[in-house]
C-alpha cells in the first residue's frame, strides 16, 4: 500500500477499506455469537438439528466444572444404593457396574440407613392401599389384621392353613402387585397402583426417583467441537442406568444450554442428552431401536454419538469419560418438529396399571402422568375421560369410542415395533419409558418412543433368553394390563398391528438389514471404544461379530446371563414372529413379569421379601408358615411399628417398620460380575 503523507486517503481506497472492515467485523461478530462470546476464525458446529443428529456421527464434547460444582452435582438422596447400604464413590471403591457389596454396609444386617432406599419405597403403598379402608391416611389395628387375613387367604390357595416358601413367594408376588380395592386395576376409582416406580408427589418417577434421588443442576462450561458455550446447566440423569453406574465416572448427563443464557441453542435444540449405555456393551441398542421406531413412522428421538471429556481442576484434566450416545430431547422443540405445533399436552406416564380411573380429582393423576407442559382443564379432562373409558366402559362402547383418544393405526405401529424389538422395560410391564402428546387439532394421544436401552431382548431380568426371543405377539405384556387386554381384542387394532409386524419382519427389521446397521456403527464407534479400554474393545468386537459376552452391568445380587448381541437376537425373533404370524409357532409367555435370569415366571417383590417373611413368621422353624403364625406375626409388627402406641400406624411408621423388619439380606447370594464401568 502506498503512503500519502499529510494527505487524506483517496476516496476509492477509503471505500475499499471500509467494505473490508465491515466484512471482517461481520465475520468476527458471527463467530462470537456462535461461540458464546469467544471469537473463532471458523465454526464446525452443525447448523440444523438434522446435521446434529446424524446416526453415525461422533462429536467431541468437553465439559469444564469447578471442584465445588462437581461436588454439588452428586445426588444426596437414595443413600441406600440399589439394595441397601451406601453406594460406592464415583470412579472406584465398588464392584463392577456399581453394585454395592453384599449385606449392605449401612445398618447391621444389610438394611438401608434411615431415610434411604428400602423395601418400603415399593411395598408401603400396597400395605397402606389395601388396609386403609376408610382412607384417613393411617391404619388401625383392626384394618391391619383384616389385610393380613385377606393376604393369607390369597396366599393359601390350597386352603390347608399352611404354606411353604415357594407358595409364600408366589402369594406375596400376587398380593403386593395387586391394585388396592376399588382402584388402580380397572374396576373403579380411588387409589393408585399398589406397586409402581413412582416418586414422591412433585418429584420424578423411576426407580431412582422412588429412592428419593434427585439431580441438581450446576454451572459448567461446554466445548462442543471446539466451540465454547460458557455457563451451561449440567446434571446427571437416568434411573436404573444411574444406579448401575453410580460407582463410575461414566454416568448419563443432561445439558441445558439456555437456563443461564436466555435464547441460546445449538442447531435448533436447547437440551442435550448424553446416555452412558451402561446396560449395553455395543452402545447400539437404543440408537437402533429408536431408528426402528422412526422408520416405522412413530415419533422417536434422533441420535448421534459423542466422545465426552471432563475437566475439574485438581481432579480431572481433560479426562476421557468415554463414548456416549447423544439423544434428542422430547420437548417443545421435538413437538414442533414432529407435530408442526408447540401446543398440546406432553406427558410422561409411569404406572403398571396405565389408564386406570382414579376418580374426578386431577391430583390423583398428576404424579402418574407427569405433565411436561402446563395443562388446561380440557386436557386434564381428556386424560380422566380416557381412564374412565378404559376402566369402566362396556366392550361395545370401548370399541366405538377408543378412536376418540388414540389413532388405532398409529398405536398399532407403535406396539408392533415395541413387541418386535422387545424392550420389556416399557408399557409391556411397569408402564414407563414413553411419552404421550395430545395434539390440539386431532385431540388424540400419540405415543412417543423413549429410553430403549433394553431393546433387542436384553432385559435379562425377564425370563429366559429363548422365551424372550419367542415372546407371544398376541399377548406380549406381563401381568394384568387392562388397557392392552382391551386393545388386543379389537379387530380395528389387531389387524393393522399384525400387518405392521409382518411388514417389519419382511422389511425394516430383516436380520440382514439390521446386521448391516450394526457393522456400519461398529466401524465408526470402534476407535472411541478403544480409547476407553482394551477390555471394553474386546467385548465390543465380540458384540459386533454376534458373539455373546458377559453382561455390561449387574442387577443387584443376581448373576446375570451372558448378553446375546443384536445380530443373533433379530434372527431368532424374525423366525419366531414369522412362525407366529403363519400360525405354525406358539409364542412364549413370561408370566407375571419382572423375573430372574432364566426365571421360573413367579418373580416379583416376593423374591426379595420371602426370606425376611419366613424368618419373622416361621416361629417353629419348620420352613412353613401357618395361618396362625402369619396373623400372629402381623400383630407383633403392628405393635412394634406403632412406636407412639396411638393405635394407628402412620405412613412414616409403616415405612420405618417395613424397612427394619423386611430388609433383604443378600449376604449369601451371588453378586453378578459387571462390565468395566
Amino acid at each position: 500500500m502506498q503512503n500519502y503523507p499529510n494527505k487524506r486517503t483517496p476516496l476509492p481506497l477509503r471505500q475499499g477499506l471500509l467494505v473490508s472492515a465491515l466484512l471482517v467485523g461481520s465475520l468476527l461478530f458471527s463467530n462470537m455469537l456462535l461461540a458464546g462470546g469467544k471469537p473463532k476464525a471458523q465454526t464446525s458446529l452443525p447448523q440444523k438439528s438434522s446435521e446434529l443428529f446424524q446416526a453415525t456421527k461422533v462429536w467431541t464434547v468437553h465439559l469444564k466444572l469447578t471442584p465445588e460444582a462437581w461436588t454439588e452435582m452428586e445426588p444426596k438422596g437414595g443413600q441406600g444404593g440399589f439394595f441397601g447400604g451406601p453406594p460406592p464413590p464415583p470412579g472406584g471403591g465398588g464392584r463392577p457396574g456399581g453394585v454395592p457389596p453384599p449385606n449392605g454396609g449401612g445398618r447391621p444386617g444389610g438394611g438401608p440407613p434411615e431415610g434411604g432406599f428400602g423395601p418400603s419405597m415399593f411395598i408401603a403403598p400396597a400395605f397402606m392401599g389395601q388396609s386403609d379402608k376408610d382412607k384417613d391416611g393411617k391404619i388401625s389395628e383392626a384394618e391391619f389384621r383384616q389385610m393380613a387375613e385377606g393376604w393369607y387367604a390369597k396366599i393359601d390357595k390350597d386352603k390347608k392353613s399352611i404354606v411353604d416358601e415357594k407358595q409364600l413367594r408366589k402369594g406375596l408376588n400376587l398380593v403386593l402387585t395387586s391394585p388396592p380395592p376399588g382402584g388402580g386395576g380397572g374396576q373403579g376409582g380411588g387409589a393408585p397402583p399398589a406397586f409402581s416406580l413412582q416418586g414422591r408427589p412433585g418429584f420424578r418417577n423411576g426407580v431412582a426417583g422412588a429412592m428419593g434421588i434427585e439431580f441438581k443442576q450446576v454451572h459448567a462450561d461446554l466445548e462442543f467441537e471446539g466451540e465454547t458455550f460458557p455457563d451451561i446447566a449440567l446434571r446427571y440423569k437416568g434411573n436404573g442406568t444411574f444406579l448401575e453406574s453410580r460407582a463410575s465416572i461414566k454416568r448419563s448427563l443432561k445439558i441445558d444450554l439456555k437456563k443461564y443464557v436466555k435464547g441460546r441453542e445449538l442447531a435448533g435444540v436447547t437440551t442435550l442428552n448424553l446416555h452412558n449405555n451402561v446396560t449395553d456393551i455395543s452402545s447400539m441398542n437404543e440408537p437402533l431401536a429408536l431408528r426402528a421406531f422412526r422408520d416405522s413412522g412413530i415419533p422417536a428421538p434422533r441420535t448421534a454419538y459423542a466422545k465426552v471429556y471432563v475437566t475439574v481442576p485438581g481432579k480431572y484434566d481433560h479426562k476421557y469419560f468415554g463414548l456416549y450416545s447423544l439423544v434428542e430431547n422430547v420437548d417443545k422443540n421435538f413437538v414442533q418438529d414432529r407435530f408442526k405445533t408447540k401446543k398440546g399436552a406432553l406427558l410422561k406416564p409411569s404406572s403398571p396399571n396405565l389408564f386406570a380411573y382414579l376418580g374426578e380429582d386431577w391430583k390423583a393423576y398428576e404424579q402418574t402422568y407427569e405433565p411436561k407442559t402446563d395443562l388446561t382443564e380440557a386436557q386434564k379432562r381428556k386424560v380422566i375421560d380416557f381412564c374412565k373409558l378404559v376402566t369402566s366402559a362396556k366392550d361395545e362402547e370401548f370399541a366405538k369410542r377408543i378412536g376418540e383418544f388414540v389413532s388405532l393405526d398409529d398405536f398399532a405401529k407403535y406396539m408392533a415395533t415395541l413387541v418386535w424389538i422387545l424392550d420389556l422395560d416399557s408399557v409391556l410391564d411397569m408402564g414407563q419409558n414413553f411419552f404421550m402428546h395430545l395434539h390440539p387439532k386431532t385431540d388424540r394421544f400419540q405415543f412417543i418412543a423413549w429410553d430403549q436401552d433394553h431393546s433387542f431382548g436384553t432385559f435379562g431380568m425377564m425370563g429366559k433368553q429363548e422365551d424372550r426371543e419367542n415372546l407371544n405377539i398376541h399377548k406380549p405384556w406381563m401381568g394384568e394390563k387392562r388397557f392392552l387386554e382391551r386393545m388386543y381384542k379389537l379387530d380395528a387394532f389387531k389387524k393393522p398391528y399384525l400387518a405392521s409386524l409382518s411388514k417389519l419382519t419382511n422389511g425394516l427389521l430383516k436380520p440382514e438389514r439390521i446386521a448391516q446397521q450394526v457393522d456400519e456403527l461398529g466401524k465408526v464407534l470402534r476407535p472411541a471404544v478403544q480409547e476407553e479400554s482394551e477390555p471394553k474393545l474386546a467385548n465390543f468386537d465380540k458384540m459386533v461379530a454376534g458373539k455373546p459376552v458377559k453382561p455390561a452391568s449387574s442387577f443387584g445380587p443376581f448373576k446375570m446371563p451372558d448378553t446375546v448381541p443384536i445380530k443373533p437376537f433379530v434372527k431368532a425373533r424374525a423366525l419366531s414372529i414369522a412362525g407366529q404370524l403363519a400360525g405354525k409357532v406358539e409364542g412364549k409367555s413370561l408370566g407375571m413379569g419382572f423375573g430372574p435370569p432364566g426365571g421360573d415366571n413367579d418373580f416379583g417383590p416376593g423374591m426379595f421379601l420371602t426370606p425376611a417373611f419366613m424368618k419373622a413368621l416361621d416361629t417353629n422353624k419348620d420352613k412353613k408358615v401357618s395361618r396362625e403364625e402369619f396373623l400372629s406375626g402381623f400383630a407383633k409388627w403392628f405393635t412394634t411399628w406403632n412406636s407412639d402406641k396411638s393405635g394407628f400406624l402412620t405412613d412414616k411408621q409403616l415405612r420405618s417398620g417395613i424397612d427394619k423388619a423386611l430388609a433383604p439380606d443378600f449376604s449369601n447370594m451371588d453378586f453378578g460380575g459387571g462390565g468395566d464401568f
